[in-house]
This record gives structure tokens, C-alpha cells and sequence, in this order.
């Protein structure tokens, strides 16, 4: 259910950025320049006055002028482009006035008789400048421009200066931003170079744009878009090859030492602040108006040469007051530098992290997975995690104006959900997550396993200690921590959720499942569920999916879950909440029928003695438990809905059925599901429904390798895959095969229980 941290980058409105852009533009370049006249573009736009004074400069005064700097035209450029931005003006015209600063920008790229027209660093900014502030004030001219590809591509040749970093910058952000197409980097004039030189502030500005390059074009939410839609797309991205996002992180990936500098930043200290309070109150009053963090460079540059020219902090007028610019103002002296700073962290971090998030979820996550545990990014983001990620502050400081305290909209926040998302893709699948505990932890799981008598987890061997957190705690204690503090409505219970699930994903750990009970996660997730009755379906999901990884074939954790659901009253609570949604609790259900299914063939005191006192195992035991379970999960899924977040319905219910074979008890199943469907007087529709699913699931996983073998990997096969049943994939497949066999006479094929006129198992489910 993850999603690109679009709070990262959009904020609270692009006019209050433009303001604060044209309020940077208009003289950071150098010494502030009072007149500016893209402040009064600016100003005319907001206040409708126009350009009073800039329109008073004769056309003879500006022809004069321009030939004394030689400003290439671009005054008169402007006074036309002023006469024609006025209600029913010629609006081509302006277009046209907006292409010859375009080709203005881009002489460098004209060669006259072997030489290249050369224009200054000013000019460029001039230009660049002028077709930023056109983009926010004129609808239309952003796309004009992103369709120029090769003006797009010729942009980033423009970030090679310090001096037009900046303003390139944010019109690339711009650009990308509603470009159709994705652009490939492998296409920018000498890439690794240009990346190769940019110090580490232009390379976490960079993030910004690198984050629209790498990530896949927008095709609906990731786990609301239909499987039907992804299959068809991944049969036409297979047609046509690495798409632009897979080339351009390829691109990234082939630059020498990209990744080892992202995690530097990443992992780089943050100044410390002069007071808490005041800083917290100096962010609040920055966040009511700034979201971008190229803005903040201008502002850091400004700041920075104000105090070096007069040896001093810069110095503000009262708190509230503004200058002409519209910038706001502190009283403190010496503190919005140090805040500025801090800030500047926040931001580049989040973007970091986005990017890096990114490339492990790319084709070369091996090879990013290597480089990150090699660049110890882990022990970095643990050393930071109390000064900066998720340090103590109060909840006022972190709301925007216009915004309440739950919205996510804050660069605090982000970066928050950032990290967790990156922890979640860093352990998810790959053995790299022991890198989140310290040597003692590491011993920990060592002790746990010798205590139990079972082999010591292979991976755990084999991490490098010099990689792992250092401190008293490692990374996932830290988390274990903050998320058993988190108030009920926080919106990071999911994230902290699926991070920590992420951990015990794959081939099923005692030893893993026993540190998480031990630190008392389990206690944590049934008072969430219970005592809480939290009623965020998100949320919910995360700790059902949470719960049943840690529980699943694990002894303890079924004694330890009746301990705590002691009584009727929380055990009725419970299954409330299980049946309100099976959508959200079907994979704890299925966790707890595979566990019983396990138990039950085992003779083990320990387990005779689970078996015979846990609520929850003879709850599921039962055959209309388990009737009822299967009736809903398969009518609340039809093919044309199915998508990531809901296929897991599926494959519960074929569990239940499996389990069903492996006892001769198939039939009976497939029986009862008959009877059910008449008493609802509906004969026919849940078997065919059925049918129709799993017929869609043999063209799903049996042409993806992933899928299929996440349903099967059980210990001790060294493969880490999410959801393992400890059921081979062979038998998956048999089982599918025998339900939808063709033949009316066999007992364990479902067309043998849908009557003749209610067949309907041929229909075209392809989507258009």
C-alpha cells in the first residue's frame, strides 16, 4: 500500500512557493535589488495593479539601455510580454515572445562558423527566471515547454554553474512534473560528470528531480489498480522493453559513488539547535508559507552572505513583520540561520530517502542493497534516529496554517513516513535486515535458538558485524519503542506496522518471532485491536498482517495471545473486528489455520496443551468456522476487482481448501459451499464465481516467479518470500487443476456442484 511521499514534495500550494521563489529571485543573486522588476511581475499577478513602474521606462530608454549591457533584447522582450498579458490580449503573441527567450536561453547550443555563442551566468538566471514565473502565473505554458524535449535535456547542462543551479531547478521540477513522457537521463549531455561535480546540497536538490525520473509513471494507486490493468501493462512493458523510470536508475547506478554520497547525506549530523522551543516556533512560522527547499538554498545563501558582510547574524524586524519582499521575519538574531539549517537537513533527507527507496525496489536492488549496507546507511539512520527522526517535540509545532494536527503535509512528518518506508523496503525479502540489530541483538537471536534446540538462522551467520547499529539499541528496538508510545489517531501506526512486519516476512523464524514477543509486541498489537477498537481500516490491516506473522506456527505466541484475551467479552471484541472486514484480517486468518493445521500433527505436550485452551484455535477448528470464512472470502472478490491489495482473499481461501485435500475432506467442502449458495438463494453464483478466479489465478502466478514462489517457501529453503503457506507450489497447483477440472463426475471439481442451468464458467474476464 506504499506510495511515492507525494507530502514530500508538494506542500501547501505551488502560489505561496512562487511567491517565495520571485521573493528569492529577485536579488539573491547578489545584494538584495529593492526594484526588482520580476517582483513586480509577481506583485502585479497578486495585486492586479501591474507593472506601474516598470512600464514607465520608455521603449527608446530600454532599446539604450539593453545595447550599453548588452541584455540580448530581453527588456523590450518584457515590455511586450507586459502589453500582451492584459485580458483579450494576443495570446500567441506572448507564446511567441516566450520562444525567442527560449532560443535566448539556448544560443550556447548554436554553433556559428565552429564557435559557440557564449551568455553569461546573469542572463541565463535572467531567462530562467522569466520562464519560471510565466509557468505560475500563465496556465498552458509549463506543458508548452515540457514538450520540448530537447530544451528540457539542454536544462540540466544549465545546473554545471552554482550561479543558475537554483532556477534551473525548480523549472526542471516544474517541467517534469506535468511532462507526458518520462525523459531518460542516459540522454543529458555528459550525466556522470555533471552528477559527478555537484556538491552535497546541489546533489539533495537534485533528489528532487531525480524522484519524478526514477519512479514509474503514475498508473492509479498500487494497490487499488486492478490485477487485470498490471498484467495487461507488464505483457506491453515486456513488448517494449526497460521502461524510461528502469533506464534512468540504471543511469544512476553507473555513476561512481551516487549512492555512497546519498547515503552520507542521508546519514550526515544535524547542527544542533540553540533552544527547542524557539526553534520549533521559528519552523512553525517558516512552514506557513515555505515548502521548498530550493527556496531555502536562496534564503541560506542570502543569510549566509549577510552575516559574512557584516560580521554579524542577519538582523529581522519583529516577529509577523515582512519586508517588501514579503519574507517573513524573526526577532532572533542568531537563531534563524541555525533553523534554516536544520530545515535544509529535514528536506534533504526526505528526499534522500525517497530516492534510495526507489532504487531498492528497482531491478537492481541486489546491487543497491550491497552498497547500502556497504555505505552503512542502517547505523547512520540509528545514530540519528532520536536528534532527528523521531525526536521529542509537541504537536503544535508541526501543524502548517490552514492544516490540523493529523495531516501529513509537514517536511517533519515526511520524513518520518520516509524512513519507515525505507526500513520496510530495506528488510523486506532479503537477509540485509539483521543489519537493523546491534551485536548484542545479534546474540541475542543466537541464545534463542541454542534455548529452543533448532538450527541458528543461516543469515544471521552470516551478517557482517561491522555493518550492524552500534549503541545500546539497534534500529528496530528504537522503532519497537516509539511505536508502542504512539497515540491511538497517529497516522504512523501503519507505516511503524508494516516496517516491523517487513522484518519477519519470508521463511518463518522462531527466533525472530521470539525477540519481537519478548520486547512485548504482541500485548502492544491485541490492545490496539481490542482495548483500543481502533477503527482505522488501514491501520488494522497492518497489525492483523503484523499479528499473524508473529504468531504463525509459533507456540508461545498462541499461549501468550490467550494469556491477554482471557475472557468471552475480549474474545467477542476481537472476532468483531476480524469479521468486520476479511479484506484487512484474511491473512491472519489464514496464518492461524495453517498454524492450527501444523499443531495438530504434532504430539508435543507444550502443543496438546495450546491446542486444548486457546480461544483462537478452536475457534478456527470448527467446520462452519471455517465454512463461513471461505463463503465470504470468495464473494467478496470477483476477477474484474481483484487487485493487490484484496488477492490475498484468494489465496486464503485456497489454503482452506488445500488443508480441506490433505484430509480427503475436499468434497465435503465443495458440498457445503453448495448448500450455502442455495440457502442464500443464489445457486451457482459463488462456483462460478470461483471458477471464474481460478482460472484468472493459473494465467497470474504461473507466469510470474515472484508471486508464485511467495505461497510456497517453507524452512528451510534459503529463499525469503512474504506470506510463505510451508506448502509447496506444486500442491498449489494440483489443487487449482483438480477444482477446475472439466469433468461433472469428479467428486473435487466444482463444475460436479453447479447445476447445469446456472453454469457460467466460460465468460471473457480480460479487461478492455
Amino acid at each position: 500500500m506504499a506510495a511515492a511521499p507525494t507530502a514530500a514534495r508538494s506542500g501547501a500550494g505551488r502560489g505561496r512557493r512562487a511567491a517565495a521563489t520571485v521573493a528569492a529571485w529577485g536579488g539573491w543573486g547578489g545584494r538584495p535589488r529593492p526594484g526588482n522588476i520580476l517582483l513586480q511581475l509577481r506583485q502585479g499577478q497578486l495585486t492586479g495593479r501591474g507593472l506601474v513602474r516598470a512600464v514607465q521606462f520608455t521603449e527608446t530608454f530600454l532599446t539604450e539601455r539593453n545595447k550599453q549591457s548588452k541584455w540580448s533584447g530581453i527588456p523590450q522582450l518584457l515590455l511586450k510580454l507586459y502589453t500582451t498579458s492584459h485580458l483579450h490580449s494576443d495570446f500567441v503573441e506572448g507564446q511567441n515572445i516566450l520562444k525567442l527567450l527560449v532560443e535566448i536561453l539556448m544560443r550556447p547550443t548554436i554553433s556559428i562558423r565552429g564557435q559557440k555563442l557564449k551568455i553569461s551566468d546573469e542572463m541565463s538566471k535572467d531567462c530562467l527566471s522569466i520562464l519560471y514565473n510565466t509557468c505560475v502565473c500563465t496556465e498552458g505554458v509549463t506543458k508548452r515547454l515540457a514538450e520540448k524535449n530537447d530544451f528540457v535535456i539542454f536544462l540540466f547542462t544549465l545546473m554545471t554553474s552554482k550561479k543558475t543551479f537554483l532556477q534551473t531547478a525548480t523549472l526542471i521540477e516544474d517541467i517534469l512534473g506535468v511532462k507526458k513522457e518520462m525523459i531518460r537521463l542516459d540522454e543529458v549531455p555528459n550525466l556522470s560528470s555533471l552528477v559527478s561535480n555537484f556538491d552535497q546540497q546541489q546533489l539533495a536538490n537534485f533528489c528532487r528531480i531525480l524522484a519524478v525520473t526514477i519512479s514509474e509513471m503514475d498508473t492509479g494507486n498500487d494497490d487499488k489498480h486492478t490485477l487485470l490493468a498490471k498484467n495487461a501493462q507488464q505483457k506491453k512493458s515486456l513488448s517494449l522493453g526497460p521502461s524510461a523510470a528502469e533506464i534512468n536508475q540504471a543511469a544512476l547506478l553507473s555513476i561512481p559513488g551516487f549512492v555512497e554520497r546519498l547515503c552520507k547525506l542521508a546519514t550526515r549530523k544535524v547542527s544542533e539547535s540553540t533552544g527547542t522551543a524557539s526553534f520549533l516556533q521559528e519552523l512553525e512560522e517558516w512552514y506557513t508559507w515555505l515548502d521548498n527547499a530550493l527556496v531555502l538554498d536562496a534564503l541560506m545563501r542570502v543569510a549566509n552572505e549577510e552575516s559574512e558582510h557584516n560580521q554579524a547574524s542577519i538582523v529581522f524586524p519583529s516577529p509577523g513583520a515582512s519586508d517588501e519582499n514579503g519574507l517573513p521575519h524573526t526577532s532572533t538574531r542568531t537563531q534563524l540561520p541555525q533553523s534554516m539549517k536544520i530545515m535544509h537537513e529535514i528536506m534533504y533527507k526526505l528526499e534522500v530517502l525517497y530516492v534510495l527507496c526507489v532504487l531498492l525496489m528497482g531491478r537492481q536492488r541486489n546491487q543497491v542493497h550491497r552498497m547500502i549496507a556497504e555505505f552503512k546507511l542502517i547505523p547512520g539512520l540509528n545514530n540519528l534516529f532520536d536528534k532527528l527522526i523521531w525526536r521529542k517535540h509537541s504537536a503544535s509545532a508541526l501543524v502548517l496554517h490552514g492544516h490540523n494536527q493529523n495531516c501529513d503535509c509537514s517536511p517533519d512528518i515526511t520524513l518520518k513516513i520516509q524512513f519507515l518506508r525505507l526500513l520496510q523496503s530495506f528488510s523486506d525479502h532479503h537477509e540485509n535486515k539483521y543489519l537493523l540489530l546491534n551485536n548484542q541483538e545479534l546474540n541475542e537471536l543466537s541464545a534463542i535458538s541454542l534455548k529452543a534446540n533448532i538450527p541458528e538462522v543461516e543469515a544471521v551467520l552470516n551478517t557482517d558485524r561491522s555493518l550492524v547499529c552500534d549503541g545500546k539499541r539497534g534500529l528496530l528496538t528504537r522503532l519497537l519503542q516509539v511505536m508502542k508510545k504512539e497515540p491511538a489517531e497517529s497516522s504512523f501506526r501503519f507505516w511503524q506496522a508494516r516496517a516491523v512486519e517487513s522484518f519477519l516476512r519470508g521463511t518463518t523464524s522462531y527466533a525472530d518471532q521470539m525477540f519481537l514477543l519478548k520486547r512485548g509486541l504482541l500485548e502492544h498489537i491485541l490492545y490496539c485491536i481490542v482495548d483500543s477498537e481502533c477503527k482505522s481500516r488501514d491501520v488494522l490491516q497492518s497489525y492483523f498482517d503484523l499479528l499473524g506473522e508473529l504468531m504463525k506456527f509459533n507456540v508461545d505466541a498462541f499461549k501468550r495471545f490467550n494469556k491477554y484475551i482471557n475472557t468471552d467479552a475480549k474474545f467477542q471484541v476481537f472476532l468483531k473486528q476480524i469479521n468486520s472486514s476479511l479484506v484487512d484480517s484474511n491473512m491472519l486468518v489464514r496464518c492461524v489455520t495453517l498454524s492450527l493445521d501444523r499443531f495438530e500433527n504434532q504430539v508435543d505436550m507444550k502443543v496438546a496443551e495450546v491446542l486444548s485452551e486457546c480461544r483462537l484455535l478452536a475457534y478456527i477448528s470448527q467446520v462452519p468456522t471455517q465454512m463461513s470464512f471461505l463463503f465470504r472470502l470468495i464473494n467478496i472478490i470477483h476477477v474484474q476487482t481483484l487487485t493487490q491489495e484484496n488477492v490475498s482473499c484468494l489465496n486464503t481461501s485456497l489454503v482452506i481448501l488445500m488443508l480441506a485435500r490433505r484430509k480427503e475432506r475436499l468434497p465435503l467442502y465443495l458440498r457445503l459451499l453448495q448448500r450455502m449458495e442455495h440457502s442464500k438463494k443464489y445457486p451457482g453464483f459463488l462456483l462460478n464465481n470461483f471458477h471464474n478466479l481460478l482460472r484468472f489465478w493459473q494465467q497470474h502466478y504461473l507466469h510470474k516467479d515472484k508471486d508464485s514462489t511467495c505461497l510456497e517457501n517453507a524452512p528451510p529453503s534459503p529463499s525469503l518470500f512474504a506470506q510463505s503457506s510451508c506448502i509447496s507450489f506444486s500442491y498449489w497447483k494440483e489443487t487449482v487443476s483438480i477444482l477446475l477440472n472439466p469433468d461433472r463426475q469428479s467428486p473435487s471439481a466444482l463444475v460436479s456442484y453447479i447445476e447445469e442451468p446456472y453454469m457460467d464458467i466460460d465468460r471473457d474476464f480480460a479487461e478492455d
